[in-house]
């Protein structure tokens, strides 16, 4: 148990660095190269911060553990909103805006697209690639917009360091987020095994916070320095990518079969969860510390349901 602790321990340690130095990274390449941060967050950032979840997904669906690749990845959403966003807010008010609605809508066109194929009863091959099909026009048109933003943009140059600086910390970033995120699981996973909890309820909570971490390390860090379109575009992108990309990637490797729960309460939860932004992006509102602590009431509710129906 005590050498559990000390991975869950160690890997926040590397979340928490990793995701400075990505975001250090990003901010800066973007203002180097003449792409908006939103544009990163939603692409380099978004990638590297959902390593995790797609190292894990891929490795439950070679494992024969649905319920731990799928609800790692719909566990996550719901966190990268109600927590991720919810705590940060606590300590900054996290900037929103009309800039961030297509990328919002992408989102929610992604979450629709996964219930209508649950439907199903599962992901397999031909789900997965609908889903990375999916994925690719985003990417596509996430690609046309940087070149469109490069192009028109008069963002000054952060001279205080070198392009191929900028690029290591990324690197480093990008690096230790799955490293940090896997000695953090590995220890929860084996601490809940130890207590007799389901895979279903390791999935949604347990590992979905842990591979949620990134997305908050990298968030805390990016409220902090008041880099909002990482922040807010990495929780998007994320979003995205958790659907589109990781479930896409991990159907490829085998049947992911789609649990009753999953429909019947986890899937309307991350709905809501998607929903709950809406208004602070249409009126360009900031989430500010009450709209956090709803937040972060809403995610302790989600947690209590999950442990009173037993995961």
């Amino acid at each position: 148990m005590l050498f559990n602790l000390a991975l869950v321990a160690g890997g926040l340690v590397v979340l928490l660095l990793a995701g400075d130095l990505l975001v250090r990274g990003a901010g800066g390449l973007a203002l180097r190269l003449g792409i908006p941060a939103l544009i990163v967050g939603l692409t380099v950032v978004a990638f590297g911060t959902s390593a995790p979840e797609l190292l894990v997904s891929v490795k439950a669906v070679l494992a024969d553990a649905d319920g731990l690749a799928l609800g790692n990845v719909v566990g996550s959403n719901i966190a990268n909103i109600l927590l991720v966003i919810g705590l940060p807010a606590l300590i900054a008010p996290m900037m929103t805006g009309r800039a961030y609605l297509h990328d919002y809508l992408i989102m929610l066109a992604a979450t629709a697209l996964f219930g209508l194929l649950a439907l199903t009863g599962a992901i397999d091959r031909w789900q997965a690639l609908v889903l990375l099909a999916a994925f690719a026009l985003f990417m596509v048109e996430s690609v046309r917009k940087a070149r469109q933003a490069r192009n028109v943009s008069g963002l000054p140059e952060d001279g205080s360091m070198s392009v191929p600086k900028l690029a290591l910390l990324l690197m480093l970033g990008i690096a230790g987020l799955p490293l940090g995120a896997n000695l953090l699981v590995n220890g929860a996973t084996e601490i809940a095994s130890e207590l007799g909890v389901s895979d279903v309820m390791i999935g949604l909570t347990i590992v979905a916070i842990g591979t949620s971490l990134p997305e908050l390390a990298t968030t805390l860090m990016a409220a902090i320095r008041r880099e909002g379109g990482v922040a807010l575009g990495n929780i998007l992108g994320s979003n995205i990518f958790n659907l589109l990309f990781i479930l896409g990637v991990a159907g490829l490797f085998g049947r992911i079969d789609i649990p009753p729960q999953v429909l019947a309460l986890d899937f309307w939860v991350m709905l809501a969860a998607a929903l709950v932004l809406a208004p602070f992006l249409w009126a360009e509102r900031a989430v500010g510390r009450l709209a956090g602590l709803v937040l972060l009431l809403g995610y302790s509710g989600y947690i209590w349901a999950l442990i009173a129906i037993g995961g």
